[in-house]
């Protein structure tokens, strides 16, 4: 008998993945691959999309005519803040471009001119200032710097909606793609925000489709098959990764808790905290230090904040790996050394920069580099001592960083009582520990949950497929108590 399942495709910037889940969400099978970049016309590099597009084709024949399973629904889970554009005749259009490609400073001046100030518009959007990073700027970049490829576009489509798109037919928008630091969604009104209107930008977006609910899409029969054997399948509109990797905690916890999802990006989450009235979702000192809202995928707003320690760890560990002689890895053999630690906080000393100007730790405000960059490696004794210190300056941001989501009264807000990280700094004992010790009021647990975004989309879909109950036993935890001096 076969098993049934769920396709479940999760697709980031390298790493492009489509697995089974059975009924208990255990992973039963796998295929993955990574695909060459290409360039766009400008010389700048960008997904192929024509490639993924025929890996995605070709990958979903293949899961389909598995004979040991049968697959009862498919979703799609990817990286954000990029569109993939299409035609009238429903054909794919222009490059999929990077969301670091440059923005061109007289549109943006343009846009500021018309739509201004961008304060405003980030407090009202929920969205920093990003350019690229923020798709509907990329959208109206378009329209003025490349109107050629805009009188073309008949729609826009998110990546999870495109690769949605792709099997269903169906033109769809979803609030986790649309409300992830786009600068199109206005979170006090609950619509798209007027510059959109204004543009008529709205009108390539497609109509906005609940991500826990499904499309009939047919499932072709194989060639050997009876005839009249193809069978519907459950088809998702897909979800933004980030807030797809949040689903498995909300699933299994239900006290406040916030969730530090690390990687090359440290996002802290908090699904909690309640947004007052119409009002906007976030300060405008909060924007300043790289706070954004994502959607949840039922349309709640999450406050997150951000912090690039994940590439300045990598960047750092390869310093210290030259410069003392031993392999980029050998920071997985530093184990935490709580005097080592006692002692550079007690001997601490600022930062020059090259600037003249003095930083420290606890004044760190840049969320792209930590103090250790500027940091003199001869003054250390050993690599042990150098990477207990970045891994300091690197918590003296995750501090400031994860301080920005949680609630600043909690009379009127839910008091969070857990701190949960996932991703590669959860197997890291020295930011575990620290972590620990920067906050002692609440518990810190190292989470680990197998692929974690694309079981998160998977649970968005349950009620679609699956009539078992949703296991327990989804996340594994380990509990870092302060370690006292």
């Amino acid at each position: 008998m076969p098993t049934p399942v769920i396709a479940i495709f999760d697709i980031g910037k390298t790493n492009k993945k489509l697995f089974l889940f059975d009924q208990h969400y255990r992973i039963v099978w796998e295929r993955s691959v990574q695909l060459p970049e290409t360039v766009d016309e400008d010389g700048d590099p960008c997904e192929d999309i024509q490639g993924l597009t025929n890996w995605v084709l070709e990958t979903t024949e293949i899961a389909l005519a598995l004979p040991q399973f049968t697959v009862l629904a498919l979703n799609f889970t990817t990286y954000g803040a990029s569109f993939v554009y299409v035609d009238a005749r429903g054909q794919q259009v222009g490059p999929l471009y990077n969301y670091l490609k440059p923005f061109p400073d007289a549109i943006r001046e343009r846009f500021l001119q018309q739509y201004g100030p961008a304060n405003a518009l980030s407090l009202q959007t929920a969205s920093p200032w990003l350019d690229s990073l923020n798709s509907g700027l990329m959208l109206y970049r378009i329209k003025y710097d490349k109107p050629e490829l805009f009188q073309r576009i008949r729609y826009a489509l998110h990546l999870p909606q495109y690769v949605s798109y792709l099997i269903t037919g169906q033109i769809a928008s979803d609030l986790t793609s649309i409300g992830c630091h786009t600068m199109l969604w206005d979170f006090g009104a609950g619509r798209y925000h007027d510059w959109v209107v204004s543009e008529g930008l709205d009108r390539l977006l497609g109509p906005l489709f609940p991500a826990d609910e499904g499309m009939d899409a047919t499932q072709p029969k194989p060639e050997d098959a009876e005839p009249n054997t193809a069978r519907s399948l459950r088809v998702g509109v897909g979800l933004h990764d980030s807030s797809a990797a949040l689903i498995p905690y909300l699933a299994s916890f239900h006290e406040p808790f916030i969730l530090i999802s690390t990687g090359t990006w440290c996002i802290s989450m908090n699904p909690f905290i309640e947004t007052e009235g119409t009002g906007p979702a976030l300060t405008a000192d909060e924007l300043q230090h790289d706070c954004l809202c994502y959607m949840h995928y039922r349309g709640k707003s999450v406050k997150a904040s951000r912090l690039f320690s994940g590439y300045e760890h990598e960047q750092q560990t390869k310093r210290l790996a030259a410069h003392f002689g031993v392999d980029v890895d050998h920071y997985k053999q530093v184990r935490y050394n709580a005097s080592i630690i006692n002692q550079l906080q007690e001997a601490a000393q600022p930062v020059h920069s090259e600037s003249g100007s003095i930083t420290g730790p606890a004044k760190m405000m840049s969320l792209k580099e930590s103090p250790f960059g500027q940091r003199d490696l001869s003054r250390f004794a050993n690599y042990e001592t150098a990477y207990h210190q970045l891994m300091l300056d690197l918590m003296a941001g995750q501090v400031l960083s994860t301080a920005l989501v949680l609630p600043h009264n909690e009379v009127e807000q839910p008091a969070v009582t857990r701190i949960f990280v996932d991703g590669g700094f959860s197997q890291n004992p020295l930011y575990m520990n620290l972590l620990a010790k920067a906050f002692p009021q609440v518990e810190v647990w190292a989470a680990s949950v197998a692929q974690a975004t694309a079981l998160g989309a998977a649970l968005a879909f349950h009620d679609q497929w699956n009539p078992q109950p949703v296991p327990p036993n989804l996340i594994t935890l380990t509990h870092y108590q302060r370690l006292h001096r």
